[in-house]
């Protein structure tokens, strides 16, 4: 039984539609017979859960190393260029084949490649949690950055395939405060897990505990969530996939590791490649889609303007938001003194109003459409105001109850902005290309936290060196507000209303 499709405007051509895969299908027989409506399967509430939850794993693993690093730099005798690899590693071959694996879960089946992507992140989490020396951590945490590309662009795909009107609408936004959530809870989990010390575990703990977590949701992916994929899949743009895999690692890895290898040679030579491998990407890319053929990112697919601007907007202030949370946990641990404990749970207050936002979202977004964007960032730039002026002027006697006001409206802000990002950017997307849209949207998300950590990152420590921690932290706090002034402007251009 196949979908009928919906018609878009700004799509050209009709693609193949979403296959429900009625019983005589692909799914196998002992798996769940998916409920159907007039779009397709239905994703109930528990496989709504299952796919959350594999959406929250990937992004917490991003963030929760951020207060372990001083203990794995103590156990492991790694130093200041293999830490900056165990974030890179992980943030690179995942930002590199999340649109690979959204293109995979169209052709061979979204639940299919997303029970694979768990179990891989199970498999590659324990070989973290077990790693015996430094640069196995970084082998196992590439590992499991690819197997988290596998698993994430499914979770979007799925809810874009299988729900329909005003419960898409909310699943988006729940997908949206999962993905805000998880980044603030990677750091307060990491803090508690690492000062709990489980059975002498220490920071391999931040690994372990995804273990079972992985069985259940594997469990849970197999009794509650409905395949979907597409009924005339394309093949892989093996040229493309490759131009683009080289443009993200040329870019990324320079940036990651050129400050604490202090800048060789190697470094320049790569982030040159960088511009000549995204030109020569998007001209294959666009050669691909006159001649007929399905390229990895279909140009037709950027004339969608909530799509076009919505990505724009997501760039910036991503590289804000993993910047922010890298830099504060450095500067919390080693500029106050907090325990691994203490630094995450100062970031509580954010975390209780980025939800309470994100839950107020898609009302405040139906009502006043998209200039709650615009609202949220004035908001967010104040919130990182009032931290840069605390600073600035007290640091360094600056206690967690200080923080709150600022971290708290900072964290109102954001969460009346990423929810509804993601949103706006697949509201037009047509179903029959929900992994190509989500590969979009979360690779575009993923780059930006990597390139925050990156460049936000750099300018912090590179300052830290020369004038002090906390005029660094200050600067790097005022560069903060100035990517999110920048989303502010660029909300202006969504469109109003959100379909």
């Amino acid at each position: 039984m196949s979908t009928a499709s919906r018609p878009q405007s700004g799509v050209p051509a009709p693609a193949p539609s979403v296959s429900s895969l009625p019983a005589s299908s692909s799914l196998p027989a002992s798996g769940p017979a998916p409920a159907v409506h007039d779009h397709g399967p239905v994703l109930g509430t528990l496989g709504l859960f299952t796919v959350l939850l594999g959406a929250a794993l990937p992004l917490i693993d991003f963030f929760i190393v951020n207060v372990a690093l001083p203990t794995i730099d103590k156990d492991l005798s790694a130093g200041p260029a293999l830490l900056e690899l165990v974030v890179a590693g992980y943030g690179v071959a995942y930002a590199v084949l999340l649109v690979l694996g959204g293109r995979l879960g169209d052709t061979v089946g979204r639940r299919r490649l997303f029970m694979a992507g768990i179990a891989a992140f199970g498999i590659t989490s324990l070989a973290c949690g077990l790693a015996p020396n430094a640069w196995t951590l970084v082998g196992a945490r590439v590992a499991q950055g690819a197997a988290a590309a596998l698993m994430l662009p499914q979770v979007l795909a799925t809810i874009h395939a299988t729900t329909a009107g005003e419960r898409r609408a909310k699943a988006i936004s729940l997908y949206g405060a999962t993905a805000g959530l998880s980044m603030v809870a990677g750091q307060i989990l990491g803090g508690v897990l690492v000062a709990a010390d489980i059975a002498g575990s220490g920071w391999r703990a931040i690994f372990l505990v995804n273990v079972p977590v992985a069985l259940v949701g594997l469990f849970l992916a197999f009794r509650t969530v409905p395949e979907t994929k597409s009924q005339k899949p394309a093949p892989i743009d093996v040229p493309g996939t490759l131009l683009l895999t080289t443009a993200l690692v040329t870019l990324l890895v320079p940036l990651t590791e050129g400050r604490a290898a202090g800048w060789p040679l190697w470094t320049w030579i790569t982030l040159g490649v960088f511009p000549v491998a995204t030109a020569a990407f998007l001209w294959v890319e666009r050669r691909e889609d006159r001649q007929g053929r399905i390229p990895l990112l279909p140009p037709s697919l950027f004339r969608l303007v909530s799509l076009r601007r919505g990505v724009g907007l997501t760039v910036p202030f991503a590289i804000c938001f993993g910047g922010f949370m890298f830099v504060l946990a450095i500067a919390l641990q080693q500029g106050l003194r907090m325990s691994a404990i203490g630094s995450g749970l100062a970031l509580v207050p954010l975390a209780v109003t980025f939800f309470a936002a994100s839950l107020a979202g898609p009302r405040l977004l139906g009502r006043f459409g998209t200039r709650v964007l615009t609202v949220g960032a004035a908001i967010q730039f104040t919130g990182l105001g009032l931290l840069a002026l605390l600073v600035w002027r007290d640091w360094p006697s600056v206690g967690a109850l200080d923080l709150l006001p600022g971290v708290a409206v900072a964290g109102l802000g954001g969460g009346l902005q990423l929810p509804n990002l993601f949103r706006i950017v697949l509201s037009d997307v047509p179903p029959e290309r929900a992994g190509v849209g989500s590969g979009v949207m979360v690779t575009a998300q993923q780059a930006s936290l990597a390139l925050g950590v990156a460049t936000l990152g750099t300018l912090f420590l590179s300052l830290t060196d020369s004038d002090g921690m906390g005029d660094a932290l200050t600067v790097t706090l005022v560069a903060m507000m100035g990517l999110i002034l920048l989303t502010g402007l660029l909300s202006l251009r969504l469109p109003r209303t959100v379909s």
